[in-house]
């Protein structure tokens, strides 16, 4: 921090607005909406931190990062000094500043929120992560350490997986990392869209992790390609990142109707094979022209924005509580009422209602209110008897959650599991086969970018204490 910047100087800054596409060309187009600070900017927003002593932020934040050194840098001016440090506790920065929720951790802990606004923790994140690719050569190689000749399996290229395979290879163990698709990034390539991160930014933080020596084999499915016992045979450790793929369903009736899509699978058609995009796309989308998206998180803003871009007049979230208990971001809620979505609160979906020919026509749903409040904390919709309505439209598509997928799981009956399918781990990743380590939506059920890279930075310790034979800080699981 510039020592010529007083307490009341730093105060007096307002908080850096971020720069964005207009809202009605950026609702046709899959380009990125956040254009990004500039240099000035992101050192006058850096300078609004106030170096508190308690370093609340940092223990917002699931990987660790040292927020005020590497913002204390960048308020300097010496970015490549904040770019050293957030290198070294975040193996996927320029994702993180992208779509971590900030606002609910580390930036909700700054001392500057109580009275005002934070300072923008995953606005400068982004800036410091995007200054590094491309200026790799101002940068601080990392310091690894020897060759252990231990080897580890990753199964899952998903932000856990990368995570932990990071903090290994510096580590000086082998890491080969297996992936179910034919690309990588998992959950980043195929859940979130470019529009929101662009594929390119994946791609880069990929190669870096590939620099540095770890391997990916994609097109590998454990339960299926190889077996979980397979791995455990040819590797010292195995970590399991492998997500939670399958949707949770809606269980109504019409749900099989032509024209009714999992988020998931919508989501993976859009974002990894171009469906909508392309006239050759290999893997064509239904492009309705009123589309109802069920849900109110993330997945469900993703869902409703894309159907926007691939041409829909009406692109509507169905949630059965209210916009403020909306789990989704919000930001992402307020791109996407500028972007023209439509929100349906209050209201439950009964029936997908088809055609003749079996096709979407309307969603027929339950008006709610809120009553007292449940175990989350949030009021419990409660449905108002009798009161139903027709909402038209050619598409519904669920984003209700996803749970695991028992592929790998199946074959290796040895892991204890809880009653939804999920491996059960202890915090530091440990299960109940020695030696195999979990984390991640495996573990959480769906969850959160940064929780899962939380996950495979414990594990990673973790696994690198049990390779080196150092006294076990496991806990009996379950």
């Amino acid at each position: 921090m510039p020592t010529t910047l007083s307490s009341k100087q730093r105060l007096s800054i307002q908080r850096i607005q971020m720069p964005t596409q207009d809202a009605q060309p950026r609702s046709r187009n899959f380009k990125e909406v956040n254009l990004g600070l500039s240099q000035a900017a992101a050192i006058a927003e850096a300078q609004r931190c106030l170096l508190c002593r308690g370093r609340n932020c940092v223990a917002g934040c699931p990987v660790g990062v040292s927020i005020p050194e590497f913002i204390g840098a960048l308020a300097e001016g010496d970015i490549p000094a904040a770019a050293d440090i957030l290198q070294q506790d975040n193996a996927l920065p320029a994702v993180c500043g992208r779509v971590c929720p900030q606002e609910t951790q580390c930036e909700a802990k700054c001392l500057r929120g109580i009275k005002g606004e934070p300072v923008a923790i995953g606005y400068l994140e982004r800036f410091v992560a995007d200054w590094s690719l491309t200026h790799s050569a101002d940068l601080t190689s990392p310091v690894l350490r020897p060759a252990s000749g231990k080897r580890v399996a990753v199964v899952g290229c998903g932000p856990s997986g990368l995570t932990l395979a990071g903090e290994l290879v510096g580590k000086g163990h082998e890491i080969t990392i297996f992936e179910a698709l034919h690309d990588t990034g998992g959950v980043l390539r195929y859940g979130i869209p470019e529009f929101r991160l662009p594929k390119e930014i994946i791609d880069v933080e990929v190669e870096r992790l590939v620099a540095r020596g770890v391997k990916i084999e994609c097109n590998v499915i454990i339960g299926k390609t190889l077996t979980l016992a397979e791995l455990q045979q040819e590797f010292d450790a195995v970590y399991l990142g492998n997500g939670a793929g399958l949707p949770v369903l809606l269980d109504i009736p019409g749900e099989n109707l032509s024209g009714v899509y999992a988020a998931n699978e919508y989501l993976t058609r859009v974002n990894l094979m171009g469906a909508g995009q392309r006239a050759d796309c290999a893997t064509p989308i239904i492009q309705g022209k009123r589309v109802a998206v069920i849900g109110g998180g993330n997945t469900a803003m993703d869902c409703v924005r894309i159907a926007r871009r691939l041409g829909a007049d009406s692109a509507m979230i169905v949630y059965r509580r209210e916009e403020d208990q909306m789990p989704a971001r919000v930001e992402e809620i307020h791109h996407a009422q500028e972007e023209g979505v439509e929100f349906v609160m209050l209201a439950a979906p009964l029936e997908v209602v088809g055609d003749e020919n079996d096709w979407v026509a309307a969603l027929r749903c339950q008006k709610m209110v809120l009553g007292e409040a449940d175990e989350s904390g949030r009021r419990r919709p409660v449905a108002l008897a009798g009161e139903t309505f027709l909402l038209e439209t050619d598409v519904v598509i669920n984003a209700l959650g996803t749970r695991a997928n028992p592929l790998l799981t199946a074959t290796a009956p040895e892991l204890k599991l809880n009653q939804w399918g999920n491996i059960l781990a202890n915090e530091d990743g440990s299960t109940t086969l020695p030696g195999v380590f979990a984390g991640g939506d495996i573990v959480r059920g769906g969850a959160t970018v940064i929780l899962a890279m939380g996950d495979g930075k414990r594990a990673a310790a973790s696994i690198d204490a049990y390779l080196q034979g150092l006294p076990s800080r496991l806990q009996k699981t379950g």
